[in-house]
Formats: structure tokens, sequence, C-alpha cells
């Protein structure tokens, strides 16, 4: 393909212009150095600390995202050598609060996604507005990890504060704030805070005046390609950077990690599983139709279109609850070993990876994981073979809510757990589906990085920019087992059972 003036090569034959992609994620802040033809010239990343001041409560400082950001970006200059940043794109963690006083300094640590404080405000937002109306306006019922009843818990449990509030940004647009001096947000992050209507992508002001809360308090939305602002003198001397360097909106971490591997609303049979921390499906959709019962969320995407989300939060996390609990001293190479020696439907034994309580399809924080069938028959291969396929069965919940919405043909398959050659199978298998594990994948600030170059015109839109990605992969095709039916009649079964003697 023809590259744009700017990416023409340069005396040694080196692509001189370049973007900046930065991912403010809940454990650190990736950033990456992206030229024109999508391949990585610089990386680094920088740590924080997670604090839980009470049972339930996830906070972290937002200052200590802005020096770790900092120091990534000046890191990231001190590696170009010569190459020319022409923009910066903004990735985060989502549904975050970031309280600002008149000044613009954060009143008090930021509350996080996973943070579950919440459960009377999420009760006073669905008194004020009926569930199934908020569902259709915003895509979503009022949820614990959201930002609009963490706003309501400020209001009542921490009246000074709230007394003080300016303004309220998610964690991505605070970083974007202190970058650029200006208050702006996008789509995708916006419509995880609780109070976007999803038709026209702005704040939806009948629920904000319903539940007495002033509409100012929000930032502008603009489209997620847009330019936000330009980067500060005093932030661009101490990272290296050019001052008035344009920043871009960019978008949440899952919409901008789809758009690091191609997902588009264009393109609706293809959709993404990732297998982190959490597990989450990822399907774009061309309209808002949300499910009725708001069982899996409804976001906006950064290209104009929708994605539906189902989630488990304990994917990975049970597999590391399982190791640190029951076998500090095996790898985790040696575990996925260990369970390929056990057999499809783990010889009865069944898992709910409810450690965390449980977003999709249940959206319930208070549901709580379960080892069912053991016997003195069992092995440690059936057992971690159990959690394995406990994951790929709460997935399957999700995504046949997903598909009578959004069907798709085929996933690609992101994060640590697609490493494995075991759980991909048992994946495919239980969600029948196609996977597809691209063999290079950056994730959000990759993702970031394709939004800047679209927002500055290095191309001119989406599409046309995906063709710069990376195309190997490996295929897994989905192969029919009816234990794996069997056993996913009998493991829905389970939350029922357990929720009556909670």
């Amino acid at each position: 393909m023809k590259l744009p003036p700017s990416a023409l090569k340069n005396l040694e034959g080196q692509l001189t212009d370049i973007v900046v992609g930065l991912d403010l994620g809940t454990g650190g802040v990736r950033a990456i150095a992206v030229n024109l033809q999508g391949q990585i010239i610089a990386q680094t990343t920088r740590n924080y600390p997670l604090l839980t001041p009470q049972p339930g409560w996830t906070e972290q400082n937002s200052s200590d995202w802005i020096e770790a950001s900092l120091d990534a970006l000046f890191d990231i200059t001190q590696q170009l050598n010569g190459y020319r940043a022409i923009a910066l794109g903004l990735s985060g963690q989502m549904h975050g609060m970031v309280p600002l006083d008149v000044t613009g300094k954060a009143i008090r640590p930021a509350i996080l996604w996973n943070d579950q404080r919440t459960g009377k405000a999420v009760v006073e937002i669905e008194a004020a507005i009926p569930r199934h109306e908020l569902i259709q306006r915003t895509g979503n019922p009022a949820i614990t990890g959201f930002q609009l009843p963490k706003l309501l818990w400020l209001r009542t449990e921490e009246p000074q504060a709230y007394t003080r509030l300016w303004q309220i940004l998610l964690p991505k647009d605070y970083l974007g704030y202190v970058l650029t001096g200006e208050l702006v947000t996008e789509p995708s992050d916006a419509s995880g805070v609780g109070c976007l209507n999803l038709v026209n992508r702005q704040w939806d002001t009948d629920i904000l005046h319903a539940l007495d809360i002033n509409p100012a308090l929000f930032p502008p939305v603009i489209e997620s390609t847009a330019i936000a602002g330009r980067l500060k003198s005093e932030i661009a001397a101490r990272v290296g950077l050019s001052a008035g360097l344009p920043v871009v909106a960019g978008g949440g971490d899952n919409a901008a990690a789809a758009i690091g591997l191609g997902i588009s609303s264009s393109n609706l049979n293809r959709g993404s599983l990732s297998i982190g921390t959490s597990g989450v499906i990822f399907a774009p959709c061309d309209r808002p139709i949300p499910d009725p019962e708001g069982r899996v969320h409804l976001f906006c995407h950064v290209d104009g279109g929708y994605h539906l989300l189902g989630v488990t939060l304990a994917a990975g996390g049970s597999v590391r609850w399982y190791r640190d609990t029951f076998a500090p001293h095996i790898s985790y190479t040696e575990l996925m070993d260990m369970a390929e020696r056990s057999q499809p439907g783990a010889r009865g034994v069944l898992f709910l990876p409810h450690l965390s309580g449980e977003r999709s399809p249940h959206l319930d924080p208070d549901t709580r994981g379960a080892l069912v069938n053991l016997s003195l028959a069992h092995t440690q291969a059936d057992i971690i073979r159990s959690v394995l396929e406990g994951v790929a069965f709460s997935l399957r919940e999700a995504l046949e809510v997903i598909s009578a919405i959004a069907p798709v043909e085929q996933l690609l398959a992101t994060g640590g757990g697609a490493r494995s050659n075991i759980w991909l199978r048992i994946l495919a298998d239980v969600l029948q589906t196609k996977l597809i594990a691209p063999k290079a994948e950056e994730g959000a600030a990759y993702g970031a990085a394709i939004l800047a170059m679209v927002g500055v015109g290095a191309y001119p839109n989406l599409e046309t920019a995906f063709k710069i990605l990376q195309q190997d992969s490996n295929v897994v095709q989905p192969r029919t087992n009816l234990l794996y039916e069997s056993g996913f009649k009998r493991y829905k079964l389970l939350y029922e059972a357990l929720k009556a003697v909670r």
C-alpha cells in the first residue's frame, strides 16, 4: 500500500514519523512508539500501587498515574534516536472516578472499576430511573463498578468532598487533562459511566436531573479520533516531546485493544476473547441494541459503532488463585501440562469461577466460587482442568446472551491464557467458535496509537489503518464434544443452587 508523505523513508532507510500510544492500566502504564507501518519502535512500562483501604474498596492515587506516565513518556523519547513524534493517543482502565476541585486538583484517591462499595447507590439510581429504561437509554443497568454510582456514593458518604466537586473525570481523561489542560472525554469510555445516552452519544440529562446531578460536572464528549488538546509546554519539556503535540482522545481499554486487533463495527462477524486476570468477550455491532435484562454490557465503540461485552471477573485470576493456594511450587506451564493429562469434562469435577463475584450474565458481586463433585478418585490434573473448563463455561454463558443480539463467527484470542494450547482448545470446543490467536498482540496502547494515526491524518480512516496490522495467527477450529455439552448443562445449575444457601 502507498504510505502518506510523512512516512517516506529518510536517507538511512528508516521511517522518521512515529506516534505514541499510552495505556493507563490498573497495574501500571504502558507506553509505546509505533511507526506508520505499524512496527513498534520503543516501549516501556511503569507500575504503581493498588490501594485497598477497606474490604471491597479499590483505589489509586491519580498522582501516581501522572508520575508513572511522565516517566514512561520520557523513557520512550530516550529510545527514539531521531524519530519524530507526530501524535499521542490515550487509552486506560474504564469506570474509575477522579473528582476534581475548581483548581483542577484531585479531591480524593480515584475509585476504580472493580470497587464494590456502591451497592446502596445502585439501588438509589434504579429507584429514580426504572431499570428497563436505564438499559434502553445507556445500554446497561446500574452497576457497582460504574462511575455514576461512585458519584452518588461521594455525595452521601463524603459530603464535604462533594461540595468541592468541580469536574469528574475518567482515568485516561484525567491524564489527558494534565497533559493538555483540556477537559474532554470520548464515547467508548463515557458509555461506561452509566449516564451516556447511546443513541446520541452524549450525556443523558434526563437521567442526571432525575438524580439531582448537575450535567456540568461531566466533560464534553468528542469523537475518539478527535484531537483532545495539545501537549503543554512544561509537560513537553519534562518528557522530551514537542510542545503543542496533538493528543488524540483515544478509547477505553477494551475498545482500544479491539482496534489494535483490527476489530470494528464494519465487520460484525469477528470479535475478540481476552483471557487475562478477567475474561472478556468483545462483539462489535452497528446499532445500540442492549440485552433487555442487562446481562451483558453495551458500550460505544471508538469507530462510531457499538460493542457488546461479556465479562468473567476471575479467568486467569482463577488459575492464579489455584496455583497460589494449592500449587505454589508448580509453574503455570506444568499446570497446563497436568490439565492435559485429564480428559474433557475433568471426570465430572465442576468449577464455578466466581471468586471475585461475577459480571456476566449474573451481575452479582456477592456470588462466590466452588469446586463441586470431588471424590477420592480425582487427581490434581482433574481439578486444574476443571478450573480451565469452568472459566470456559462462564464465558459461554455470556456468549450465548451476546450471540442472540450480535452473532460472531470467530474470536481473536488474546491475553496470557491464549498462550496455552490446552486452554485455547478447551475454549474453542466449549464456546463452539473458531479462535484465532495472533502471534503478536500489543494491547490497548497499540490501539491508542492507531487511533492517533487517524486523528492526525496519517491515515484517512481506521479501515485504511488496519491494513498495517500483522496477520500471522494460530487458528483453532471448534470440535463438538458431548462431555462439554453435558458439563455445561450441569454447570448452569450451580449458580442458583449456591445462591439458595448463601
